[in-house]
């Protein structure tokens, strides 16, 4: 019997090790792709660069620092309250990695979530509390998105400028915000729950509503730390906001508050309602025309869309895929 499970254990290690080495191959070929077929986006973005004011390129990056802070805070709130907590540097590492997993293979979040869940547990955090710390995340993730669309649609009115198209994009969007997270708390309600037959029938899916059901169902329905994780999502928003604000002022461009912030909430709204990898050419189309909404010159909305992105996309895609290829090869070891 003991021998049984020593073989078994072995040839789970095996798998282990095997898939993380065919999703680290897949990620670094797709990054390779991307990198190629968007050449001209880099090179682009490495001109602003040099004709950009320094002061605020620094206060952008410095702000771009402070969301992948920001959510590795969450993960650690999480993680304190289920009394497993793990060093604030290794968090912040892991932030980048599942950056670069969600970038390069686009799967809605599911690639970086593998590598969270994965790499959580790897750091010696039991899997329920790690799988909880990534359904807090989701579920607080969308509820401060669609405390920033209302607002979005608030200032849009306010300034006269709301028409039909961007009111139903919000709405739709909204509808979408509330239903995911209590789509995931039914989700691990029903993963607690036995399966019924025909569903039980799929390993798949009896494999990833077990999963979800490991979340201490404790931690999961507590309110406190969801309305912590709420408001650090929000103040990441607002973060990014501030960054595509602070591109506008590198450029020499000075619009309104609500121009950096109604473009990158609208512009991201596009991407996760838009069928589009990575949301590369949808996310600068709608970021352009919301600017231009609020009276940003046509160029100068292009050229801090294009910064923006470069800041959020490419910039932190080579030291992610530098750490996501370090954190799966000391997984294997």
């Amino acid at each position: 019997m003991a021998r049984a499970r020593h073989s078994k254990s072995k040839e789970d290690e095996g798998l282990a090790s095997n898939w993380r080495s065919w999703l680290l191959a897949a990620l670094l070929i797709a990054a390779l792709v991307i990198a190629i077929l968007h050449w001209g986006d880099v090179k682009r973005f490495a001109a602003l660069l040099k004709q950009a004011r320094p002061m605020w390129l620094a206060v952008a990056a410095a702000l771009q620092l402070g969301t992948y802070a920001g959510l590795a805070a969450q993960w650690w709130l999480v993680l304190s309250k289920a009394k497993t907590p793990r060093k604030a540097g290794d968090l912040f590492r892991l932030t980048l990695a599942k950056h670069f997993a969600d970038q390069v293979v686009p799967t809605a979040g599911v690639s970086g979530n593998v590598v969270l869940v994965d790499r959580l547990v790897s750091l010696g955090v039991p899997r329920g509390n790690a799988v909880a710390a990534l359904l807090l995340q989701v579920i607080a993730y969308y509820l401060s998105y669609a405390a920033g669309a209302l607002w979005v649609l608030v200032v849009l009115w306010w300034k006269d400028r709301a028409t039909v198209l961007l009111t139903a994009a919000l709405l739709l969007f909204l509808v979408v915000a509330l239903g995911i997270p209590a789509l995931t708390l039914w989700l691990h309600r029903r993963g607690q729950k036995r399966l019924p037959p025909w569903l039980a029938r799929w390993s798949k899916a009896r494999e990833f509503m077990e999963l979800v059901g490991e979340a201490p169902r404790k931690l999961l329905r507590d309110s406190h730390p969801i309305g912590w994780l709420t408001l650090f999502n929000g103040l990441v928003f607002l973060a990014d906001a501030a960054t595509m604000q602070a591109c506008l002022l590198a450029l020499g461009v000075h619009a309104p508050l609500s121009a950096g912030y109604t473009a990158f909430i609208m512009a991201a709204i596009a991407v996760i309602l838009g069928p589009i990898p990575m949301g590369l050419g949808s996310f600068e189309a709608v970021s352009v025309a919301m600017m231009r909404l609020f009276g940003v010159p046509f160029e100068a909305a292009i050229s801090a869309t294009l910064l923006f992105r470069g800041f959020t996309l490419w910039l932190p895609l080579l030291p992610g895929g530098i750490l996501l290829r370090k954190e799966l090869k000391s997984a294997d070891r």
